[in-house]
């Protein structure tokens, strides 16, 4: 009770006033306790007394003394730095067997670890690695921090990662965590090189750390531990394809090459002729003499300008002997050849653009769409380009290429459609390529979408002709598209409040039944309903706008979320939007004021803007 109540001394004081009163009744267990509690107060000197009573009085023999008591004695001997005695107990534990007494080798280690004394404590752990059982993650993470401590770097990393797997295994995130992040007290590292000072950014300790992040929502501290890391890998399988695509041929093997075009076969009986041989090697042979050719007109050339500047010479110098670089090796290597590891990239990018790191977004996307010897499947590339023209909306410079491919696999989805779009209206009304793109696939005779924007881009410079022409095209394959009997509907109004059109009347009455066929489709919405009223109003049929405003100002129309691409509900700000935002009563309002206006009603205009139009 006064041990539990931190009053060390005194429960040691009651121990040893009990063995010294009543010595010949006190057991080894009494002793072991007494010990016990003197070294938890690091008083190994009286701990060591003790042993030694118990040894005289209890065992009545040095070496009748339980193996745990040498234990104690051992820890007592290392605190005073007698790390002799140390030796003499593992020969005990090696006869004894280590499943006996794991918990005295482990409790022996660990003092040996606390006192510094590494080398020896490794013996200790190293003895239960393969009986630890459950406790191996434990066990493992003490040997890493003693080859740490050691600065053995390599031991270090596979310890510490083995005891990552162990203990993540057990459900243990937090102590993982701390398994694997780098050491708080820094300082005592301070003279370890610089690759020893950097053991806890192994990639494949980092790859885990990440995971274990991510699963926990620790975004911030997910892409801190993996997004270098990956970047790394990626840059470096790069560059390692364009060593190994990368074919140089020395100065020797091209001069062996071009020996074909000039050999005589001298024990042939056609004398004076090239050898036979195959057309390729001929190719191959003439390739070769040009290269050399090449190359000796540039030696020349260097040669008479280090000679005019003053320079030495050295012909015998060949840049071409110099050996290739060999491939480096990435933190993780063959990394994009698991599944898992592609999906982390997904769950990376989309962290990174959750944390407005765009730029790093698209880099990795970049990076991992150029590596050709990955096992990434057309539906993940496609996912991945999904995801960069994404990001790429705030700088369509980098998307837009990527928008016209997707297009191009995909020609008649509107989906891909839309993201195009989103990109190319971020260009403004001059961007040249666009206008090429769509003839491009306008080609396609079946193909709405680039009918549809054409038409768009030629009622945009009133070109109303052009744009009913496109519109029309479209309407021949999709006749209940609402959206292309609207634009039918519109162009052909337009076009017939032209100057140089003669069948004016006809134009408007057809561009009027695309429009009442728009109705049709649309069930008599409010909006089809408005754009009939706007049409009449704008020419001229006022009568006809009014009694369909009218009808707009009697149609309740729900509100309908604002239509987005799949990309943007996680990375745009949901709008904040009134009650009734879909409600077209005040725009009906509006215009049928100007028109009450200008037929001089103005109490009556008044009284609309009053009602609909107020704030």
């Amino acid at each position: 009770m006064y041990r539990e109540c931190s009053q060390l001394e005194k429960a040691i004081s009651i121990l040893e006033d009990y063995v010294k009163t009543y010595y010949s009744e006190a057991d080894i267990g009494t002793l072991t306790l007494l010990i016990d509690f003197l070294i938890e107060n690091n008083s190994h000197v009286l701990a060591l007394h003790q042993i030694e009573y118990a040894a005289k009085s209890v065992c009545q023999s040095d070496d009748e003394l339980p193996l745990h008591l040498k234990a104690k004695a051992v820890i007592c001997h290392a605190y005073l730095g007698n790390i002799e005695f140390v030796e003499n107990f593992l020969m005990d534990v090696e006869s004894v067997g280590t499943e006996h007494c794991a918990d005295m080798i482990t409790e022996i280690g660990d003092s040996l670890r606390e006192h510094q004394y590494f080398d020896a404590a490794l013996k200790f752990y190293l003895k239960l690695e393969h009986t630890a059982g459950e406790d191996n993650g434990n066990l493992h993470l003490k040997i890493a921090q003693c080859y740490a401590s050691k600065m053995e770097r390599g031991h270090a990393i596979s310890f510490f990662y083995k005891a990552f797997l162990l203990i993540s295994l057990e459900g243990k995130e937090d102590e993982a965590i701390g398994v694997l992040s780098p050491p708080k007290d820094l300082e005592q590292i301070s003279n370890l090189d610089s690759q020893a000072k950097s053991w806890w950014l192994n990639g494949k300790i980092r790859l885990q750390l990440g995971k274990i992040y991510h699963a926990k929502d620790m975004l911030k501290d997910f892409v801190d531990a993996i997004f270098s890391c990956i970047k790394e890998t990626l840059t470096i399988e790069i560059l390692n394809q364009k060593v190994k695509s990368k074919k140089k041929l020395t100065k020797s093997m091209l001069v062996e090459r071009a020996k074909l075009l000039d050999e005589k076969q001298t024990a042939n009986v056609f004398q004076g002729f090239k050898p036979i041989t195959t057309a390729s090697d001929l190719v191959k042979a003439s390739r070769a003499k040009k290269s050399l050719q090449k190359k000796a007109v540039i030696r020349e050339e260097k040669k008479a300008t280090a000679l005019a500047t003053g320079m030495d010479w050295q012909s015998e110098i060949s840049e071409d002997e110099t050996p290739r670089k060999s491939p480096q090796q990435p933190p993780l290597p063959e990394f994009l050849k698991n599944e898992e590891h592609y999906q982390l990239i997904i769950d990376l990018c989309r962290a990174l653009a959750s944390l407005r790191q765009y730029s790093d977004a698209l880099e990795v996307i970049l990076l991992t769409l150029r590596l050709t010897n990955s096992t990434i499947s057309d539906k993940q590339k496609e996912e991945l380009r999904a995801l960069e023209i994404a990001y790429n909306t705030m700088d369509p410079k980098y998307g837009y290429g990527f928008a016209r491919n997707i297009v191009r696999q995909h020609p008649h989805s509107m989906a891909a459609w839309n993201c195009y779009y989103k990109v190319v209206s971020r260009f403004g009304s001059r961007f040249k390529k666009h206008p090429k793109f769509l003839h491009h696939m306008r080609t396609q005779k079946d193909c709405v979408p680039p009918m549809i924007m054409l038409g768009h881009q030629f009622t945009m410079l009133s070109q109303h002709q052009s744009a009913s022409r496109e519109y029309l095209e479209a309407y021949k394959l999709q006749p209940e598209n609402p959206l292309i009997n609207l634009c039918v509907g519109t162009a052909l109004i337009n076009l017939a409040l032209g100057h140089r059109l003669r069948n004016k009347h006809q134009c408007i009455a057809q561009g009027l039944a695309f429009l009442y066929n728009y109705l049709r489709i649309c069930n008599d919405s409010q909006d089809a309903m408005y754009n009939i009223a706007r049409a009449y109003q704008h020419v001229g049929l006022v009568t006809l706008a009014v009694s369909y405003y009218e009808k707009v100002l009697t149609t309740q129309e729900k509100d309908h979320p604002i239509p987005r691409l799949p990309y943007e509900e996680n990375f745009l700000a949901s709008d904040n939007y009134h009650p009734g935002f879909c409600s077209l009563h005040r725009e009906a309002a509006y215009n049928l004021h100007l028109i009450y206006k200008k037929s001089g009603a103005v109490d009556l205009a008044r009284q609309i803007l009053k009602q609909y139009c107020n704030p």
